[in-house]
């Protein structure tokens, strides 16, 4: 199955988060957050969205930061994904 985005939606990917510190110090289960960078998957075609013309800025591949709690979680392939808004990510990672 392939996610396909509508609109102005956006599937990304969260990245991994780092199991270790940069001073090596090993994190546990309950001291990680949440990731905030994930990966663009597959970008909607934009146009005419609730009345307001939207240009998708956004491309696959990119690296994005969103925010802790947008979008929604959905599960293809055994894969997770999160659907945003293109207005929802707040950052392109270069």
């Amino acid at each position: 199955m392939k996610l396909k985005p509508l609109g102005d939606r956006v599937v990304v990917k969260m990245t991994e988060v780092e199991e270790t510190t940069k001073s090596g110090i090993l994190l546990t289960g309950s001291a990680k957050e949440k990731p905030e960078v994930a990966e663009v998957v597959a970008v909607g075609p934009g146009g005419n969205v609730d009345g307001k013309e939207v240009t998708m800025v956004i491309k696959p591949g990119d690296k994005v930061i969103t925010g802790k709690y947008a979008g929604t979680q959905v599960k293809c392939d055994g894969v997770e994904y999160t659907i945003v808004r293109q207005s929802d990510v707040l950052a392109i990672v270069e």
